[in-house]
Parts: structure tokens; sequence; C-alpha cells
């Protein structure tokens, strides 16, 4: 007896067997990934937070996927350089974007013609840790906190100058923020890293300064700056002692300088999820969270899927932000 098919059937199981082959492909991959070493494509210079960050998690990933994961720095436009080469490499899980929020939540909403989408461009491999931006005055300065520091620049507006890691970087956004909610002018000024700034208030030369935890850490312990807010969601457990702007009653004065794994878009959920597996397992590791909290940085360790939700609410957040509060960047 013969079985005959519609036109239309045929081209239905057609499609299905299609979709099994590709799948059956895909999943033979990821059983034989990694066979070569993983590129991470960092977007910021060597011995940076960022990089600092990818490193200690890339050396701990190695063992679990017995293949190296070779960090590579493509610096430039805060981070377009780096997301342009991600999205251009082939998908197949061997050249992946280690990103923080200024290349794919940030940048998006202050340029409309970059050269790739934060969202169509890439698929989401986790997230990988936390740095809070804290707000830091020279230890000599007669505040001790946020509000002190508001009530100081009300009476002399315009003249408390605070140092930020560049126009339209976390750390400007968050100062930003705080002046809005504050009611306050301050002088920012913008530097190209955090380590000449952190110079010029040790110096005297600046009052303040907005930068990440792992850059001001060691003067905050040493006494030599004092650590007034962060601008993190929750209190930082790097900082338990110091706390929020929202906590010191600033609403809304929230910017947490998140970072994550992504890699390019079409790349196979199982090459994704093997990887994803490698560093999760590694940032829940005792000796590398030891490490990274040793270094200032909060693990935070995520399913792809938790990351891309995370990453389309940042998107969208600072998309309306900008765009209501009227923030500058570059």
């Amino acid at each position: 007896m013969r079985v005959r098919f519609s036109k239309r059937a045929l081209r239905y199981l057609s499609a299905a067997l299609a979709a099994l082959c590709v799948l059956f492909v895909a999943n033979a991959r990821a059983e034989d990934y990694p066979t070569r070493p993983v590129r991470l494509i960092v977007a910021f210079t060597a011995g940076g937070t960022a990089d600092r960050t990818a490193r200690l998690i890339a050396a701990k990933m190695e063992s679990a996927l017995g293949e190296s994961v070779v960090v590579e720095n493509k610096p430039g436009a805060n981070g377009a350089v780096a997301a342009k080469y991600v999205a251009q490499s082939d998908p197949d899980g061997y050249t992946l974007f280690f990103t923080t929020a200024g290349a794919i939540a940030i940048s998006p909403a202050f340029h409309q013609g970059l050269n790739y989408d934060p969202i169509k461009d890439f698929a989401p491999v986790g997230k990988a840790a936390i740095n809070a931006p804290v707000l830091v005055v020279n230890a000599n300065m007669k505040v001790n906190s946020a509000s002190e520091l508001a009530e100081l620049a009300r009476k002399k507006p315009g003249t408390i100058t605070v140092g930020i890691t560049g126009r339209g970087a976390m750390s400007d956004l968050a100062l930003q923020l705080f002046e809005a909610a504050a009611g306050i002018q301050l002088q920012s000024v913008p530097y190209r890293g955090a380590a000449q700034a952190i110079t010029d208030v040790l110096g005297g030369r600046l009052d303040g300064l907005v930068g990440d935890i792992p850059t001001v850490m060691g003067q905050v312990r040493a006494g030599k700056l004092k650590a007034l807010a962060t601008s993190s969601k929750d209190r930082s457990d790097i900082f338990l002692d110091v706390p929020t702007f929202v906590e010191q009653g600033f609403a809304g004065v929230i910017g947490d300088n998140w970072a994550g794994v992504l890699a390019p878009a079409a790349t196979p959920a199982p090459v994704i999820a093997k990887f994803n597996a490698a560093m999760v397992a590694a940032l829940k590791a005792p000796d590398l969270r030891a490490q990274l909290r040793d270094s200032g940085t909060t693990p935070a360790p995520s399913s792809p899927q938790q990351f891309e939700t995370y990453m389309r609410d940042e998107i969208m957040r600072w998309r309306t932000i900008i765009r209501e509060k009227g923030l500058t960047g570059e």
C-alpha cells in the first residue's frame, strides 16, 4: 500500500527533518566542544577591572572545559570595537564577548547609529560579576555621607569637584542621577581611568571620585579615602558598612556595573549551555569567589535565560532613564 502525501505535508515533513538534522549536528558539536582554545574578547585594556575579572574566570574554567580560555583585549569606543568584532565572528562558540553594561545597556541608549544591535546580534551566555560604583572623597573632607556632601554642595554650588571615568560611563551616570535626585550641582571632571583621579583626590586637587569598588578599595581600607555611598541596588558585600544612595534618601540612584558573557547570534544552544555550565561552576568555586572578592568584585553567576531577562531589563531601564532625565553622554 502506497501512502501519498500532499505537497503541503511534504513541505512540513522536509522542514521537520531539516530541523532535526540541525539539532543533531548542534548536539554533536556540543558533545565535542571545545576542541580548541576559546577566545574571550574583553572590551577594555589589560590590567583593568573587567580584564582582571575575565582572566580569573577564564583560568578557573579551563579544567572543566578541557581547553584553554584565552583572553584578548580589543578596547575602543566604550566597548563598540569588541562588540562589532564578536557580532561578526563565526557562531561556533570559539569567540565570545566578555562585556560590561556600557557596550550593551548604556551606549545603545546614547547612540542610535551603532554598528551592532545588543539584542539581535548576540546570544546571552551568562552573567558573571558586579562591580558597584562608589562615591569616595579625601579622608580629610568634613563629610561622612552622600547626604552631607549634598548639603555642602547646596551651600557651594558648582565648586565641589568629582572625578568620573569618562563621559557616559557608569560613574558619570551615577553622579548625574545623584545630582538630579539631590537637586545639586557638582563639577564633574572626566578622566581616562581611575588611577590618575585617585592620585588627584589623595593630593587634594580633586574633592572626590565615583569609581568601581576594585579601583578604590585599597585606599578606602587604608583610611586615605572615605566611601560615602554606592550606586548599587543593594549594599555591596565588599563594602557592607557603606549605605547605598537609595538608603540615604536619593531615590533612583541605581547603577550596577555588571559584567557577563555573550556569544554571536545563532551560536548553538547546546554549545552555550556547556560554556555556561563551566562558567557557573567556576564562579561557585570557593577559591575563585575569594579571589574575586579580594579584588573587589562580587561573583554573580546566572543561566543564559536569566542573563537575557536581566540584560533586556537593563537596556530598557537605561534607555528610559537617559531619555526622561536628560542625562548626557560623550
